[in-house]
């Protein structure tokens, strides 16, 4: 009787644990992992994965392995004993992609951890966030990262990887949030990323990307925030990005871009404008509305010439306006939220003149 009872116990135990291949392919991720300072693999002992490993969380009927979240940076309280941010060093084992059933995996903020993104992450089909930020991930963006047709995070910022975007990518037919910046991507950006339509927010800065905005990019009618600022581009800014619905955000600062500055911007939904540090000329388009208000927005460090447009005073907003560093010329029009801003604003420039600057 004793011993028919232990069977019945242990059989339990069994069927609500986690299944031993799981179990196994975390310590083998674990394996490739060391982490010194505040030991949050202490916790990855026993045979259930799903009970009280830290970061773990398995799918409540299934019991298979869902979500690996491990933030080197956290208001856990293992990171307030500690005092200290998290550290850890190795590489993210390929023994990942054996859990076949993972929907997020979160390996953030640990700033020593290298290596490639394993190949077969690809392979997991109910991926839906992949978030490495903050490492030293070197190799490229797997070719065929297309294939995860459920990922709506892909965030790859402040690491080394290398290489082109993969064409495959605008076949993420999911994807929300796509943050590669801060890396050493280069090449051009595929023209085919405009068949991402469920795209918010795209951060690509940072990088060694170059040749022309693709048009296309305005076909993503749910994008929000575009930033493609500290990187190659050239060529022409495509005026259909001023007609974009909810775009808000458009930074492309410190390119090599040139052309005029398309009138479309001036009177769209965008807020904040930042593309300074380029080779943009031509007059400022005589084009500003009630339709425009912005939040900031910054012309300095190109080639426009002309005066400031009358227009300007009709905008309902300017919060920040730098125009600096150009070869403007002529009066300054008057606005009430011109009365805040700063001679800066309209310094280094051919003869501007008018308050804040000297008297015409």
């Amino acid at each position: 009787m004793i011993s028919s009872s232990l069977l019945l116990v242990s059989g339990h135990v069994t069927v609500n644990a986690c299944p031993p291949a799981d179990r196994a392919a975390l310590l083998a991720f674990k394996a490739a992992l060391h982490e010194p300072y505040l030991g949050i693999f202490n916790s990855w002992t026993g045979y259930d994965c799903c009970n009280k490993w830290y970061g773990v969380t398995c799918d409540p009927s299934t019991k298979r392995v869902a979500d690996i979240n491990l933030r080197g940076e956290s208001e856990d309280p293992i990171f307030q004993k500690a005092r200290r941010t998290g550290y850890m060093t190795g590489s993210i084992s390929p023994a990942i992609c054996k859990l076949e059933r993972l929907s997020t995996v979160i390996i953030a903020d640990w700033k020593g951890i290298s290596g490639v993104i394993p190949p077969c992450i690809s392979s997991l089909p109910f991926l839906r966030i992949l978030d490495l930020i903050g490492n030293q991930i070197s190799g490229e963006i797997p070719y065929d990262i297309g294939k995860l047709s459920h990922l709506m995070v892909l965030n790859v910022a402040d690491n080394k990887i290398i290489g082109r975007i993969p064409r495959s990518l605008a076949d993420l037919s999911s994807l929300k949030h796509l943050d590669l910046r801060n890396n050493m991507i280069s090449g051009t950006i595929p023209r085919n990323i405009g068949k991402l339509r469920m795209l918010s927010r795209a951060l690509l800065s940072g990088n060694r990307i170059y040749g022309p905005i693709p048009e296309t990019i305005s076909y993503i009618y749910r994008l929000s925030d575009l930033d493609l600022s500290l990187n190659r581009l050239s060529g022409p800014i495509p005026e259909s990005l001023g007609k974009m619905s909810v775009l808000g955000t458009l930074n492309l600062d410190a390119n090599m871009i040139s052309g005029k500055l398309p009138a479309t911007l001036l009177s769209s939904r965008i807020s904040i404008l930042n593309l300074s540090r380029n080779a943009i000329e031509g007059s400022i388009p005589d084009f500003f509305g009630p339709r425009s208000y912005f939040m900031m927005l910054d012309l300095s460090y190109n080639k426009l010439k002309g005066a400031i447009p009358k227009s300007i005073s009709s905008a309902s907003f300017i919060g920040h306006l730098d125009l600096s560093h150009n070869h403007l010329c002529g009066k300054i029009p008057a606005a009430s939220w011109l009365e805040h801003l700063e001679a800066s604003s309209f310094t280094y420039n051919d003869c501007l003149c008018g308050k804040p600057l000297k008297a015409c």
